[in-house]
């Protein structure tokens, strides 16, 4: 008997290499597929992140989902061996339904710890982000293929005896997919780590809805201030998409720390210069509970054997040292051309970085 039979995703015409469904046009063990939710109410009070991912190399698949509410943060993780049904997005208590693709989405967490059932509706159409490729010397570390995207989301949200309405009105949700290779836990480390060390590291990824548009920004950038990954794109309906040229932020950061309080984004050029206000309202770090570097217990993509769920709750009142190595999602308030939007401000600032006067990785803000 065959141990790789065909699988119903092979029944459409649908494959772009001569592979069954089932498998990736690559071998290397990090390739990945997978996809992340933020979903936020208009004044601080909650912050949902979940997000699922499949690795077709290493055999697994995961979810998370964190609520950010007050000083803590609840933590519901799950894992397990891959199947066969690419279309079936679940695993443990956590799954994605798709009732109309681009457009609407159910996100549905079953635990008693956290619990939601959310309908995410598409406000804007889906926004290509750019090719993201990064190095490690001549080593292929990272190459992803993105695109994101605004709405809004209603439903319900259930954490420790609290009970959130969740409202198109009041709330926004916006969401990233994406796919490609992108480092797993257990290679990446030794001599070519220790060959080729990272020096300073600064990320914006800013995806914002207005009434009537909708803005995204990223920049990425080395130490000295190069630039390897660069968009600001305002999309409008019924328009051709706008480029708004060299984002440049100026952070206010928190005395002692690298934890931004506002930032100011200057975007356009010099015959429309525009500036993007933006207020913090709520922040979840992406290393307590979700399951990105440098999380210390568990990541993305690593093996936790069949039918593994994990709960945690954090008290943000304490220090998380990991935490301020790694990327933080803030739910921000925004101002722009006149307009109030709703967004996320996700930010991450670690080692040296000439632009902002950090000068090492214990550098923090004055």
């Amino acid at each position: 008997m065959a141990d790789d039979r065909p699988v119903p995703l092979d029944e459409y015409p649908v494959h772009q290499v001569p592979l069954s469904m089932k498998h990736v046009a690559t071998g290397d063990r990090n390739a990945y597929d997978r996809c992340i939710f933020h979903v936020f109410d208009h004044t601080g009070r909650a912050l949902l992140i979940l997000g699922l991912g499949v690795y077709p190399n290493l055999g697994v698949i995961d979810a998370y989902a964190t609520l950010r509410t007050g000083d803590t943060l609840h933590a519901v993780r799950a894992s397990d061996a891959l199947g066969e049904d690419r279309m079936r997005l679940a695993v443990g208590p956590l799954r994605i339904e798709v009732p109309r693709p681009l457009h609407e989405l159910r996100l549905i967490c079953e635990d008693e710890q956290l619990s939601y059932d959310l309908t995410w509706t598409a406000a804007f159409p889906a926004l290509w982000e750019p090719h993201h490729i990064q190095r490690r010397g001549d080593r292929l570390t990272l190459e992803g293929r993105r695109f994101v995207q605004a709405g809004t989301t209603e439903g319900v949200i259930r954490a420790a005896g609290a009970e959130f309405r969740v409202t198109a009105d009041d709330w926004t949700g916006t969401r990233d997919r994406s796919w490609g290779v992108r480092p797993v836990p257990g290679e990446d480390g030794g001599r070519l780590a220790a060959d080729h060390p990272t020096e300073g590291f600064h990320w914006i990824w800013c995806p914002v809805r207005f009434e009537d548009r909708f803005l995204m920004v990223i920049t990425q950038e080395d130490a000295d201030g190069h630039r390897s990954l660069n968009d600001a794109t305002l999309v409008r309906p019924g328009e051709r998409d706008r480029q708004l040229g060299w984002p440049q932020a100026e952070i206010g950061y928190r005395s002692g720390t690298r934890h931004p309080e506002r930032a100011l984004i200057h975007l356009g050029d010099a015959r429309r210069p525009q500036k993007l206000d933006v207020e913090i309202l709520a922040s979840s770090p992406l290393a307590l509970g979700a399951g990105y570097p440098p999380a210390d217990d568990w990541q993305h993509g690593t093996w936790q054997g069949p039918g593994w769920t994990d709960r945690r709750t954090y008290d943000m009142t304490q220090p998380h040292p990991l935490a301020g190595y790694g990327v933080t999602d803030h739910s921000a308030r925004f101002r722009l051309d006149g307009q109030t939007g709703h967004g996320i401000f996700e930010h991450g600032s670690f080692g040296r970085h000439d632009p902002s006067g950090f000068t090492g990785f214990d550098s923090v803000a004055p």
